[in-house]
C-alpha cells in the first residue's frame, strides 16, 4: 500500500513539473525581449539600424557569443585506439 502511495505521489509531482505549451512560448518570449534589452543598444552602436533583420542577426550573434564564453562546451571520450565514443555538453 505504501509502495503505490508513493508510485502514484511520485507520477503526480513529475507531472506537476511540466510546463504547458503557453507557458514555453511566454518563457521565450521573455528571453528574447532580454536579449533584446541587453545587445540591441551595443548592436545599434554598431550601426545596425534598430528592428532590422541585420540588427536581429547582430543580438542574436552577441547573445550567442556570450553563452558560449559563459557557458563552454565539455567534450569527453572514451574507448581504446580505433574506436572512440566521444559526448559534448
Amino acid at each position: 500500500m505504501i509502495m503505490r502511495t508513493l508510485i502514484i505521489l511520485a507520477a503526480v509531482a513529475m507531472l506537476a513539473g511540466c510546463a504547458t505549451d503557453a507557458e514555453r512560448a511566454a518563457q521565450a518570449q521573455r528571453d528574447v525581449d532580454q536579449m533584446m534589452r541587453i545587445y540591441g543598444p551595443a548592436c545599434e552602436r554598431l550601426g545596425y539600424k534598430s528592428n532590422s533583420n541585420e540588427w536581429r542577426s547582430c543580438v542574436l550573434r552577441l547573445d550567442t557569443k556570450d553563452n558560449t564564453e559563459r557557458y563552454p562546451a565539455t567534450t569527453t571520450c572514451f574507448g581504446h585506439p580505433g574506436l572512440f565514443q566521444c559526448s559534448t555538453f
